[in-house]
């Protein structure tokens, strides 16, 4: 598409969206940056009709909640909403956005998943679930869109300071710092800013997992 780049950020207002809507922006982009009041991902007619006639080069899929406590304590409900929210919706806002891509030939889902998809803490079962989740549908979708011009990738940013991650003890914290062999954590700027370069400098890329951090991965 000519003329000015357009991306939609889903949690576009929490401490990773803010940092990836700022990046974006002073490079030039039209940026539609999403908070929860915004548009309501776990409406299906929303999501759609959000998505409908709109032309956008880049989809960031980064709403997403944690709400971890062991399985066997775990309320079926509470399994069902971060279930929700950390995959459904992504794939929900993927699906309308890459149709939409797919008619003018040109476009890019990110999905932003986490080193627990393929690392869990204990107690992570349902986000781990959810966000592992991310990881086959991006090799699906990577695989059924690519002749179209569409391309899929998924980020493991890695443990940053955000509000999200504001309540873990600092006990916790030192834990996970001790797994990273470079004894220190990835920032939003710097996840952000590989985003930028892979929507920009990797245009060969698809159906492809960057883990952002320096703990171990696969």
């Amino acid at each position: 598409m000519a003329g000015l780049k357009h991306v939609i950020i889903t949690g576009g207002t929490g401490g990773f969206g803010t940092a990836i809507a700022a990046r974006f922006q002073e490079k030039g982009w039209d940026v539609t940056a999403l908070g929860r009041n915004d548009l309501d991902l776990m409406n299906g007619k929303e999501v759609k009709d959000f998505f409908s006639g709109r032309n956008y080069d880049l989809l960031i899929c980064g709403a997403g909640s944690i709400r971890d406590q062991p399985i066997y304590r775990m309320d079926a409900n509470v399994w069902d909403d971060v279930f929700e929210l950390n995959f459904m919706a992504a794939k929900r806002c993927a699906e309308h956005a890459i149709k939409r891509m797919a008619e003018y030939g040109n476009g890019h889902v990110i999905f932003i998943s986490s080193h627990a998809a393929i690392h869990p803490g204990v107690g992570q079962a349902a986000y781990a679930t959810a966000k592992s989740a991310l990881l086959g549908l991006t090799k699906d979708l990577a695989a059924a869109f690519g002749g179209m011009g569409v391309r899929v990738n998924t980020i493991l940013p890695g443990f940053m300071d955000t509000p999200m991650t504001g309540a873990i003890s600092p006990e916790r914290r030192q834990t996970i710092l001790g797994q990273h062999a470079l004894g220190k954590f990835n920032t939003v700027e710097s996840a952000a800013e590989f985003l930028w370069f892979l929507q920009e400098h990797m245009a060969c890329t698809s159906g492809q997992i960057f883990q952002l951090d320096s703990r171990p991965s696969f």
